[in-house]
């Protein structure tokens, strides 16, 4: 119980930190939230519990896939706010686009027979 609190803690951290950087500079703000780091502890977190570095090895090969339809999220929120979309409603729909990039991603794996 102790070590999940640990995690739970550790990650919000970071993530609260992202968000005050943020507030003083985006740029630096979106180096940080872009670095692997949210992979990173879930390897450390999945290999400290498991010590089965096959685990992590897949992990990370279907984070790779999956990082690729997540990029719809930040290329589609941008452009509806900058087309004076409200915030709520920008953030809903990229989402909702982003899922269904997630979906078509994993039918074209499943289609080429990648197996994660």
């Amino acid at each position: 119980m102790i070590y999940t609190a640990i995690k739970v803690l550790l990650t919000a951290v970071l993530v609260v930190a992202i968000s005050e950087v943020a507030k003083r500079s985006t740029v630096f703000g979106g180096i940080i939230a872009s670095l692997p780091l949210t992979s990173l502890l879930a390897f450390i977190w999945l290999y400290g519990e498991t010590g089965d570095a096959g685990k992590v090895a897949s992990l990370s090969y279907s984070i790779f896939w999956y990082v690729l339809p997540s990029l719809v999220l930040f290329i589609v929120l941008p452009l509806l706010l900058a087309r004076g979309f409200d915030f709520w409603l920008s953030l809903v729909i990229a989402c909702a686009v982003t899922f269904a990039a997630y979906a078509l991603m994993a039918s074209i794996l499943a289609r080429l027979g990648v197996a994660l």
